[in-house]
């Protein structure tokens, strides 16, 4: 019997894979992974980092596409069952709010979330430093930027799937100008998109090795009747550069900048070629997840070592369950993150 119950819409057609025999990881890769790989349209020569999200009976993704010229862009997908998928060759437009062209200078690591009747593309980009960009598409033919949230410099934006006590709430790691070597998690809000604030610490690195340098959003929180579940990445440095695994949090539903449990370990790190090997080796970054509501099945998508996009599953029981059961959670992670 479940003991945690997804706050979610049915989606029969979730990609899944049955967990193999003998692994007792709280996350499976998908065996036939990559399920992106190089080189997948004239002109671009890797997609990772990328979201996706159900529609229309189907599923709909936007991708960062590192062109062969070095500059990242948003690139429109689509697929029929969530792990085959056909790509739009000429990168994703942006128009203002009068309908004119504003591309961003660059843009990569793009979410994708629905919210209401709206769906939000975030993603990361140049506002004379490295900051937040925010589009908003109810039909994916028209993507409307709306105001910058932040100022430079931050990066790792993600929406929740729902206003929190009325309020639209992003989750967003501040960092320098450079690549940073350094990263807490923070909440802010909004009453409209435009104007954010009720800004609050979530959590920071920890003393665990995986995460002891830096941490940032991953995926779109997912709501439980237990909290929120957040899958997020971790970072450590080594002599031969940073490591970037996958770890899980569960944030309480109503004051998300409270931390209630937090796994002491990684849920995902690189150990396979296509996670250790490639243009940014070693590196699972998790920015999005499907789930069903009837069944509690997840699947998570993440960037592999900056090449390929991979796909691993898990139930909520079995997250859920491992968090709590490898709990780290910190007297800093439980407060409200306001001082």
């Amino acid at each position: 019997m479940s003991q945690t119950k997804l706050i979610c819409p049915s989606l029969p057609n979730i990609p899944w894979q049955d967990r193999p025999a003998g692994c007792a990881a709280p996350l499976w890769r998908y065996r036939e992974n990559p399920v992106i790989g190089r080189n997948p349209l004239p002109g671009v020569a890797r997609i990772f980092n990328s979201a996706v999200i159900p529609y229309e009976g189907a599923f709909i993704g936007v991708f960062r596409g590192e062109q062969t010229n070095g500059i990242p862009y948003i690139y429109l997908g689509r697929s029929q069952d969530g792990i085959h998928w056909e790509f739009d060759r000429e990168k994703l437009l942006f128009v203002d709010e009068n309908g004119a062209p504003a591309m961003p200078v660059y843009a990569y690591d793009p979410r994708l979330v629905k919210v209401e009747d709206a769906y939000y593309v975030i993603w990361c980009q140049d506002f004379y430093g490295a900051s937040i960009g925010v589009a908003e598409t109810k039909d994916f033919r028209t993507f409307t930027r709306i105001e910058n949230p932040f100022v430079p410099f931050n990066r790792n934006a993600v929406l929740f799937p729902r206003k929190v006590n009325g309020m639209y709430t992003m989750l967003s790691r501040p960092s320098d100008s450079g690549h940073t070597p350094f990263g807490d998690i923070f909440l802010s809000q909004s009453p409209d998109m435009e104007f954010w604030g009720r800004h609050r610490h979530v959590m920071g690195k920890s003393g665990n090795w995986w995460e002891n340098l830096k941490i940032g959003g991953g995926a779109a929180p997912i709501e439980t009747d237990k909290g929120w579940l957040l899958f997020y990445h971790g970072v450590t440095g080594t002599c031969n550069g940073y490591v970037y695994s996958i770890g899980g949090a569960i944030l309480d539903i109503d004051e998300p900048s409270r931390v209630l449990h937090r796994c002491n370990t990684f849920l995902l790190t690189p150990e396979e070629w296509y996670e250790e090997r490639g243009f940014v080796p070693n590196v699972c970054f998790p920015c999005a997840t499907l789930q069903d509501a009837d069944t509690g099945r997840i699947a998570v998508y993440y960037g592999c070592a900056d090449s390929y996009v991979g796909l691993a599953f898990t139930t909520v029981d079995d997250v859920a369950g491992y968090i709590l059961s490898h709990d780290g959670t910190s007297e800093a992670d439980r407060e409200v993150g306001k001082r």
